[in-house]
């Protein structure tokens, strides 16, 4: 099975921009007392999860850092919400985007780094064609146009990890406490063959969330049904 990262395709001249954000996320950790790092990461949503069951909803709606132990009761609070295989850290987010939308999209939309937006009627395509773990989700986009595309967010977990030999030697391990690492995307990545999932054609990095890739079949989908916005980039990989 090959393996490609997905990029936005610029060459094709389409305007369409959304500037919106996730409704609810979990803050970051400020000063863990263990690595002493201030940090959150935003890459990894989940906008299928619906929070408003939850008590002190106030507390997911704003964007800040909290001492790790409010990180980590908040963080109990939503665990049992979360999808099959997701991986939680301060700063996941959750719910669907919401916030202003304008110009001329196409069928995939890939303006953000960790994102990856669809039209519904090419996600439907690509379901009919038995492609596993797709998964839109609704947005709350407000649109400055008439005949307006209705777009989902593609759900990504993070599975699969880049091989060992493409990075540091004598990287630190995660941190016990926060799961914070150290970790950015190489020159010349290679995925290792043994983290990847077999029930996915479509998944992010779990080591560099903001990495989306998917298999040649998806790929070969994605061409054989002229949907465009993306290109894919050939990720080689290794036992």
């Amino acid at each position: 099975m090959r393996y490609f990262r997905i990029r936005e395709d610029k060459s094709l001249g389409y305007t369409g921009f959304v500037n919106a954000a996730h409704k609810w996320g979990l803050p970051g950790v400020d000063t863990c007392p263990a690595c002493k790092a201030t940090w959150a990461d935003i890459s990894k949503a989940y906008p299928s999860v619906d929070l408003s069951p939850v008590t002190a909803l106030a507390d997911f709606e704003e964007a800040r850092a909290e001492p790790i132990e409010e990180y980590e009761r908040l963080r109990e609070l939503v665990r049992p919400l979360l999808p099959p295989g997701a991986l939680v850290e301060p700063g996941s987010c959750m719910g669907p985007m919401v916030g202003p939308a304008q110009g001329r999209f196409g069928q995939f939309v890939a303006n953000y780094s960790a994102v990856l937006l669809v039209r519904r009627e090419a996600l439907e395509k690509l379901q009919a064609e038995g492609l596993r773990g797709l998964k839109g989700c609704r947005m709350e986009l407000r649109f400055r146009q008439r005949n307006s595309p209705e777009l989902l967010e593609l759900e990504l977990l993070p599975v699969g990890r880049l091989h060992p030999k493409c990075l540091p030697p004598h990287r630190a391990p995660p941190c016990p406490r926060c799961g914070r690492e150290d970790i950015s995307m190489s020159k010349e990545p290679v995925l290792d063959a043994a983290t990847l999932p077999a029930h996915l054609d479509l998944f992010r990095l779990a080591d560099i969330s903001t990495a989306i890739v998917c298999t040649e079949r998806f790929a070969e989908a994605c061409q054989r049904l002229g949907l465009d916005g993306i290109v894919f980039l050939p990720l080689p990989t290794e036992g």
